[in-house]
């Protein structure tokens, strides 16, 4: 599978519907009548269109959104930037900041995180298992084979072993300001002392 094959399942799951459980359901059902190869193949791309989002600007990007974002968070954050669809996915990942003029980005400004219902947090861990999902289900193999099935690709990780860039704290107001102005002016960085 490229990754055109790869983004036209996404957009078409997009145009399906905007719930993300509806979502997951789509593309399980849509990847199990694929063959076993391109199931684990789907789960192979997925790894390679996240990695231009693992920088530090995009983890600075997470944090301001979320007010604070563990390794978990962060790569579930890149896995819901893939929801958003391949055009608005390249242009965040080539300047981060251009997630304030998302409407769902947008939708969470001024508001505690706490007050966030689920279906709007910007992270979806979920996608991650689809391709899992759906090999169990056509094959009727353990999840463990899955992992087999992949690893027998022999994929090399595409993603390096630390994010890309200068790591810098958005806690730092005129830092935050100053790279990131849009998403700032959405969620004020505040300074800790």
């Amino acid at each position: 599978m490229d990754d055109e094959t790869f983004w036209n399942i996404i957009e078409d799951c997009r145009r399906e519907t905007p719930d993300r459980d509806e979502r997951l359901g789509w593309l399980r059902g849509r990847l199990s009548r694929m063959p076993e190869l391109e199931i684990v193949q789907f789960q192979i791309c997925l790894d390679r269109v996240l990695t231009p989002t693992f920088t530090w600007d995009m983890w600075a990007a997470a944090d301001m959104i979320l007010g604070w974002c563990s390794d978990d968070s962060f790569f579930y954050f890149r896995l819901w930037l893939v929801g958003l669809g391949r055009e608005e996915f390249e242009k965040v990942a080539l300047d981060p900041d251009l997630l304030a003029g998302t409407p769902q980005v947008r939708a969470l400004a001024g508001r505690s995180p706490r007050a966030w219902g689920d279906h709007e947090w910007p992270e979806w861990e979920e996608l991650d298992y689809v391709a899992g999902a759906a090999f169990e289900a056509v094959t009727g193999k353990p999840h463990e084979d899955f992992h087999d099935a992949h690893d027998a690709q022999d994929v090399e990780d595409p993603e390096p072993r630390h994010p890309v860039g200068d790591r810098w704290d958005v806690n730092r107001a005129d830092e935050a300001a100053r790279r990131f102005p849009n998403l700032n002016a959405l969620f004020p960085a505040v300074e800790r002392a």
